[in-house]
This record gives C-alpha cells, sequence and structure tokens, in this order.
C-alpha cells in the first residue's frame, strides 16, 4: 500500500525551474517599483523642505516687532515728540471663543481702534470690515486665556492683528492698534 501512495504522488518534471527565476518582467517590476518609491520620497523630502523654509506667523510678527522696537528707539529715546499722522477707523466690538484650555469655556470682548497709514484710502477699509472683522476673530479664536492675560501676550496679539489685516490690504497699512477695552471671561 505504500507503493502505491507513492506512485500516486505527482512529481515535477525536472527540467521545469521556478517561474520567478525565468521571468525578467518580474525583475524588472521590482527595480522600477522600486526606483518608483525612491522618487516619491525624494519628492515628499523636497516639499517638506520647502515647507520648512517657508516663515509662519510668528516669525513674521518677530520680525515686525524687531524692527518697531528699532524705530522706538529713535524716537521716543530722544524726548522728542514723533509724528503721529495715520487715520483712525474704529470697529465695532468683538465677542469670540478663545481656543479650549484647561477648565470652562472662555470668550474676549474687544474694542479696537485701527490706525492707518496717511497713504491709506479710507473707502478701501471700508468697503474691507468684513475681511478686517473675520481676520481679528480668527485671530481671537487661535488664543487661549493664558495667552492673553499677559501685557507681552497683548501686545503679540496686535503684532498679529496688524500682519494679518495687512496681509490682504493694497492701499496703505495698518500702523498700530489701539484696545479701547479688553474683557475675557
Amino acid at each position: 500500500m505504500a507503493e502505491a501512495d507513492q506512485q500516486m504522488e505527482i512529481k515535477p518534471p525536472a527540467n521545469q525551474v521556478s517561474s520567478s527565476a525565468k521571468n525578467p518582467l518580474l525583475t524588472i517590476l521590482v527595480i522600477l517599483n522600486t526606483a518608483m518609491m525612491g522618487a516619491v520620497a525624494f519628492f515628499q523630502y523636497q516639499s517638506h523642505l520647502k515647507l520648512a523654509a517657508t516663515p509662519d506667523i510668528r516669525d513674521v510678527v518677530q520680525a515686525e516687532m524687531k524692527k518697531l522696537s528699532g524705530d522706538e528707539e529713535d524716537g521716543v529715546g530722544s524726548g522728542q515728540a514723533q509724528a503721529d499722522d495715520g487715520i483712525l477707523f474704529k470697529l465695532d466690538g468683538f465677542t469670540a471663543n478663545l481656543a479650549q484650555g484647561d477648565g470652562p469655556r472662555r470668550f474676549v470682548r474687544l474694542n479696537t481702534v485701527l490706525k492707518f497709514s496717511k497713504e491709506s484710502n479710507e473707502e478701501e477699509f471700508k468697503r474691507r470690515k468684513a475681511q478686517i472683522r473675520d481676520s481679528i476673530i480668527t485671530t481671537l479664536n487661535g488664543k487661549r486665556p493664558e495667552d492673553l492675560l499677559s501685557v507681552q501676550g497683548k501686545n503679540f496679539l496686535k503684532e498679529e492683528i496688524k500682519a494679518a489685516i495687512n496681509s490682504f490690504l493694497i492701499d496703505g497699512s495698518v500702523i498700530d492698534v489701539f484696545y479701547i477695552s479688553f474683557q475675557i471671561n
């Protein structure tokens, strides 16, 4: 009976070798796949380097603050009054939710006046009032209460608001932001 089982087993012919060794197409596809994966990895790396090189809003605001602090040293330290040229534009009050921190949900109430450069067109910022309000609310929504409680935090917020508004103005720019009221609940 054992001889019958051995006879029933099918043995592959000796001249048949595995199909992957004879098929060069499979080898070419593996090499091509590896090369394509390498190309994708290279382009992702290049994209990452490019994205890392672009400045974020914090870098822009810090550069602007350094530039302003250099200007202030010239005028304030000398004891002479600086020229106060600009157009004041009062905005309606803001009430915006703050970013969730530790503890209960909090919000900020803010009344501001924007000071535009002398060469600004008053009609432009009247037309862009909705854009200005949206950029301020968006900036406020990204802040935590802890960020706004210190004087540095409030000054940093002013710089962020100026940078956000100046990014879409065509004629003129925002010189300063004044807080009329600032309340965090």
